[in-house]
């Protein structure tokens, strides 16, 4: 039993884990696997990681925040399950309605891989002041273009762009997305682009 506890024990301290604030503009991948996009943003420009090091789920190329790497696939397999919520604050186009947000809270229609899909209950609800977060590489249009508001929205699933789809789909087009927290984890006050290195995800 000791030896087996032991073996165990030294397998996972073999792995590496950190927590990194995405900057706009990157991919989330360290590796680039279409020669169309050879002048695209990887993530291994933000820092020295392990070879072995996965981005854990996605965001694209234009959103930001929370993404949490490791060298461990297991980890990264639990932690995309929807055992995990993942909550994004959203800017959008517009003051967005009681109604809209009800509708993104029961569910709604989106296109996903050529099908339509609709999208699990999930929890949403308008924020009354604009969170305080990391300034962007490129700059959203002002309130000249006319008024945005900001909603918080957590999922248990992720399809590609979801979020986007999602407030598109009630009339208010998403113009900045930022995953604030993946379980208990939070971004807190991260600079865009750092990261740190933990020992686990404690999510």
């Amino acid at each position: 039993m000791f030896l087996t506890f032991y073996y165990f024990r030294n397998s996972m301290e073999q792995h590496r884990h950190f927590i990194l604030f995405k900057p706009d503009g990157y991919l989330s991948q360290f590796i680039n696997n279409q020669t169309k996009r050879s002048n695209k943003k990887l993530l291994g420009e933000l820092g020295d990681f392990p070879d072995e090091t996965m981005a854990i789920g996605r965001l694209d190329e234009h959103s930001e925040g929370l993404l949490l790497l490791t060298t461990d696939g297991k980890v990264s397999e639990f932690i995309r399950s929807s055992k995990v919520e993942k909550e994004y604050y959203a800017q959008i186009d517009g003051i967005i309605s009681d109604t809209a947000i009800e509708q993104l809270k029961q569910g709604v229609e989106i296109g996903f891989d050529g099908t339509k899909y609709t999208t699990r209950k999930c929890k949403v609800f308008r924020l009354d002041e604009i969170p305080n977060l990391a300034n962007r590489r490129k700059k959203i249009r002002d309130e000249r273009h006319g008024p945005t508001s900001w909603v918080s929205v957590t999922l248990r699933e992720g399809k590609f762009r979801q979020v986007r789809k999602m407030t598109a789909a009630v009339g208010y087009p998403t113009l900045r997305l930022v995953r604030v927290r993946i379980g208990k984890l939070q971004i807190d006050n991260m600079e865009s682009g750092s990261f740190r290195e933990v020992d686990e995800f404690e999510v």
